[in-house]
């Protein structure tokens, strides 16, 4: 085992010092570098990104994320519904990415963005509420803990999207 390591190096700084030594027969091709085209949003002003008003529509890569409401109340779930089955019959897991709205059909799919730092993350409606008075969604644990800037509170002001993909 230790001869064939030994001829391998060898066989390696041969190639670096001669160019074209090659292990074997065939002839190696340059790889084609590969050219990925990126959309950038760029911030034109002199003002942070966090103080220019959202537009009604923006397009961030294949996503169309068209406004639903501002600075509205957001709250998460508590642990003990973990298991139990949500209005659209599935199951509910505190650790997913899913949210109840009063409004909108299952399988809608939100951008919930905290007003204050401007976190964002994408949930999924399978769920009918919330039925507290001034409270707009609810959102699992695991997604408001990523959005919020303060981990000992249970509501936020979010700015909410509905993600449409571009055709």
């Amino acid at each position: 085992m230790k001869h064939k390591t030994t001829i391998i190096l060898l066989m390696g700084i041969a190639a670096f010092f001669f160019g074209n030594f090659s292990l074997s027969a065939q002839t190696v091709e340059k790889p084609v570098p590969v050219v990925v085209q990126t959309d950038t949003i760029k911030n034109t002003s002199s003002k942070p990104i966090l103080q220019i008003p959202i537009d009604s529509i923006e397009i961030i890569g294949n996503l169309k994320f068209k406004l639903f409401k501002s600075n509205v109340h957001a709250s998460y779930y508590a642990d003990k519904f973990t298991g139990k089955r949500t209005a659209s019959g599935k199951r509910f897991d505190n650790k997913k990415y899913t949210a109840a709205h009063r409004k909108f059909p299952f399988g809608t799919k939100l951008r919930i963005t905290n007003v204050a730092n401007g976190k964002c993350v994408i949930v999924e409606v399978t769920d009918r509420g919330p039925f507290t008075k001034g409270r707009e969604i609810d959102i699992t644990k695991r997604a408001f803990m990523e959005i919020t800037h303060n981990r000992n509170t249970g509501g936020l002001n979010v700015t909410i999207e509905v993600i449409d993909k571009n055709d």
